[in-house]
Formats: C-alpha cells, structure tokens, sequence
C-alpha cells in the first residue's frame, strides 16, 4: 500500500475513519439496547417503565444516525478504495479477506439498517409511539439474533488484518 496515488489514500483514509466510528456507535447501540431487555424473552426490566421510554429512545437516536450514516460512507468509500487503490487481490490475501468480510455482511446489515431506518423515522416525527420503537428494536434482534456480535468480531478481525497485513505475495522483480 505504498504506491497509493492521493485519491486511493484519501478513501482509504475515509473507509477507516467512517468503519471505526461504524464499530463504536454499534457496539454502544447494541451494549445499551440489550441492557434494556431480562435475558430471556425480551422483557423490559424492572427500571424501564412506558414512562422513562421515550427519554431513552431519545437519548439513543443520534447513535442509530451514526450508525447508519457512518456504515453507508464506509461501504461507500470502501468500494472507492478498491477501485481507485488498484491493489491485487490475489497478491494482498488480507485485502481479499477484507473484502469478503464486507461483502458477505453487507445484505444482512443492510437488512438491519433498514430496521433501524424505520426506527428513526418514528424517533424523529413529532410524536412517536414507544410500543412501536420497542417492536422494531425487538424484531432487529430476533430477525438475525446472534449476527451483530459475530458481525463485530468479524469487523475486529478487519482490524487485525488491516494492521498486520498477513498473507502478501512478495513479489520479486528479476534484472536483466
């Protein structure tokens, strides 16, 4: 990744910053979120009353706007990246890795955000309902129950890989 002309190294740039603000915001929407649920059957614990709902939905919207704006300008500068960056997935294993990652997680989060899509809609027009939030947030975990967190895990391994780059074709120039 060292000859990347300006453009490559300005997504390059952009697809990590907007994946790590990604990351973040949805380990912290799915930290809170869960821990408004008793660990079976997705009932509201004792302290999550229809009264104080509506605070916490509140409270949680600017992290469903992270989430969703942040993932679309990753995947969106991600695409950029491998176009512009002209590296050889056959010579950058890790590269390929990564791709992979991205693209066999991305229909599914792309499901998800359309959940979370919804729930902001009703976050953000004047009176909104918490029954209704509540369904979607509950629906988003049972449609692909454990997916987030394997998501995560997987996204961590983009980490590693971006880091330590294994699996790289050296390759050697021969002078005549």
């Amino acid at each position: 990744m060292k000859n990347l002309n300006k453009f490559s190294s300005y997504t390059l740039y952009i697809t990590c910053l907007s994946g790590a603000v990604w990351l973040g915001s949805y380990i912290t929407r799915l930290f809170v979120t869960y821990r408004l649920f008793q660990e079976k059957d997705f009932v509201l614990k004792d302290y999550v009353t229809p009264q104080n709902l509506d605070g916490i939905f509140s409270t949680l919207l600017p992290a469903f706007w992270v989430t969703l704006a942040s993932y679309s300008v990753f995947f969106i500068f991600f695409i950029l990246f491998l176009v512009t960056a002209k590296l050889s997935l056959k010579n950058n294993g890790w590269l390929f890795i990564i791709t992979l990652i991205i693209f066999l997680t991305f229909p599914f989060e792309a499901y998800l955000m359309s959940i979370d899509y919804k729930v902001v809609g009703l976050l953000t027009s004047d009176a909104f309902n918490s029954a209704e939030v509540l369904n979607f947030i509950i629906e988003r975990f049972k449609v692909f129950s454990s997916f987030p967190v394997i998501e995560i895990f997987c996204y961590f391994a983009v980490i590693y890989l971006i880091i330590f780059q294994p699996l790289t074709k050296k390759i050697i120039t021969e002078k005549h």
